[in-house]
C-alpha cells in the first residue's frame, strides 16, 4: 500500500509540471522520454540527500530509507523516476527484487567512508554489476561527500571498484559530488541522461567513462 502511494505521488508530480508548462508556455509541451532508474549504495552514502537536493527539497533531518522510495525528477530533456533502495545490511540482500523495469543505475559511494565500508561497497558493487537483470544498462557512479577531508578522489574510487573491468560493455561515468552542491549532482545526472537518450556506441564511450569532476 505504501509503495503504491509513493508511486502515485511521483506520477502526480510529473502531471503538475506538465500542466504548468502547458499554461505558461501555451499548447502542449514537447513530449519528453521517461526513464526508470535505481539509486543504490550503502547506508550513509548520501542517496536520500542527493535526491532531495536535486528536487529542491530540504536536506535537513534526512531519515535513512527503509525499503525503497520513488522520486520523480524533471530535466530539460527527460523525466527520471528514481527508485532509491535502502542500503542497510538487512536490505541489500533484497535489492534485486526491485530491479525489474530498470533502465539505468546510479551507484552512490561514500568516498569519505572507512576502509571497511569501502571494502563492503566494492563487494556490493560487484554483485550489482554481475546481476543479469542489469546487464548492459547505463551506469553512473557518484563519489559523494567530496567536501569532506577524508574523501577519496574519483580516480581512487575508480580503482577501488575496478570500474574498467567490472562495468563490462555498458556505458558508464564516474562523478564527484557533495550533497551540499546541487550543481555537482545535476552535472552527474546529466551524464546518465545522455547515456539514456543516445544509443550506446562503444567506440566513443571511453571519454564519457573516464570523465570526472
Amino acid at each position: 500500500m505504501c509503495e503504491n502511494i509513493q508511486l502515485m505521488w511521483a506520477v502526480i508530480r510529473i502531471g503538475i509540471y506538465s500542466l504548468f508548462r502547458r499554461i505558461c508556455c501555451g499548447g502542449s509541451p514537447p513530449v519528453k522520454p521517461n526513464y526508470t532508474v535505481i539509486c543504490i549504495g550503502l547506508s550513509k552514502s548520501g542517496k536520500s540527500s542527493i535526491l532531495a537536493k536535486l528536487s529542491g527539497e530540504s536536506t535537513d533531518n534526512i531519515e535513512p530509507t527503509i525499503g525503497f522510495s520513488i522520486k520523480a525528477l524533471i530535466f530539460d530533456n527527460c523525466f527520471l523516476d528514481v527508485k532509491e533502495l535502502g542500503g542497510g545490511d538487512n536490505v541489500r540482500p533484497y535489492w534485486d527484487r526491485y530491479y525489474l523495469g530498470t533502465q539505468g543505475i546510479i551507484f552512490v559511494v561514500n568516498s569519505a567512508g572507512s576502509e571497511e565500508e569501502l571494502n563492503t561497497t566494492k563487494e556490493e558493487f560487484r554483485k550489482v554489476m554481475e546481476n543479469e537483470q542489469l546487464e548492459g544498462f547505463p551506469l553512473l557512479v557518484l563519489c559523494n561527500h567530496q567536501d569532506q577531508e577524508a574523501a577519496r578522489s574519483t580516480d581512487e574510487i575508480t580503482k577501488l571498484l575496478n570500474l574498467e573491468k567490472q562495468t563490462g560493455e555498458r556505458p558508464w561515468a564516474v562523478h564527484g559530488t557533495s550533497a551540499n552542491d546541487k550543481s555537482s549532482i545535476k552535472a552527474g545526472f546529466e551524464k546518465l541522461n545522455k547515456f539514456l537518450l543516445e544509443p550506446y556506441n562503444p567506440t566513443t564511450n571511453s571519454k564519457d567513462g573516464f570523465d570526472r569532476l
